[in-house]
């Protein structure tokens, strides 16, 4: 049927066939990736689940990558360059870099999903489209052999139905996975958005360990700045 068809009946068949590989290779590789990245997270989250500072955020994550050590990086980086500043503008500096890399990371999330869409909404149509010129053909058949036999229409409308069912078998699954990756890409974005979060806790812990002027018993305490080691305790009355 397929060898038999219009060439170019032919190219929307290959065209949709293509189309159906890019879907699930794409599925393929997202699944793959969003187990990476939930995996990665949750580990690192758990490991500074009970953590207080940043330095000491940074030493039990160690050279693990993740979108929490990215935003705990860019905290540490804010403090750095605001050591010199009034400390009331650390956080609002520090949200500014950590949105960035949410968005970023959401960026990232969505990388082929406009693929999966694009094939979701448009395969239906290069099918439909296949079907029309497949009875077309049949249409000019019958007028060349001015007979309405079967044998002389069966064949085009054939190879229409065909263009039809591979536009749909690439557009169904399309659509079903474009869906399940956006609520998976929802929930992975909601972990991104407790790390921010947990970051956000701990740059605000240590600027009021560091930056306080008095302790409750109206003691002075010095700034502290942040090291790659854990910060230690501040001195006793």
């Amino acid at each position: 049927m397929f060898l038999a068809a219009d060439i170019l009946v032919k190219s929307v068949m290959m065209g949709l066939a293509l189309a159906s590989l890019a879907t699930w290779t794409v599925f393929i590789a997202k699944t793959f990736e969003f187990a990476m990245l939930r995996r990665r997270l949750g580990g690192a989250l758990r490991k500074v689940d009970n953590v207080r500072w940043l330095s000491e955020a940074k030493l039990a994550l160690g050279s693990k990558q993740s979108v929490l050590s990215a935003l705990i990086d860019a905290a540490m980086h804010e403090i750095r360059m605001s050591s010199e500043l009034p400390p009331h503008g650390v956080n609002e500096r520090a949200a500014s870099s950590f949105s960035e890399i949410v968005r970023a990371e959401g960026r990232r999330c969505r990388t082929g999903m406009g693929l999966l869409a694009t094939i979701g909404s448009i395969s239906p149509f290069v099918g439909l489209f296949g079907t029309v010129w497949g009875i077309m053909n049949s249409f000019i058949g019958i007028s060349k052999s001015q007979t309405t036999n079967l044998a002389v229409v069966a064949p085009g409308i054939a190879e229409a139905l065909l263009a039809t069912a591979i536009g749909l078998v690439a557009a169904i699954p399309a659509v079903i996975i474009y869906n399940h990756f956006t609520r998976v890409t929802k929930g992975y974005m909601e972990l991104v958005n407790r790390s921010s979060g947990a970051t956000a806790r701990m740059l605000s812990r240590d600027l009021d360990r560091g930056q306080s002027h008095h302790s409750p018993h109206g003691q002075n305490f010095e700034p502290i700045h942040v090291h790659s080691a854990p910060p230690m305790a501040l001195a006793a009355e």
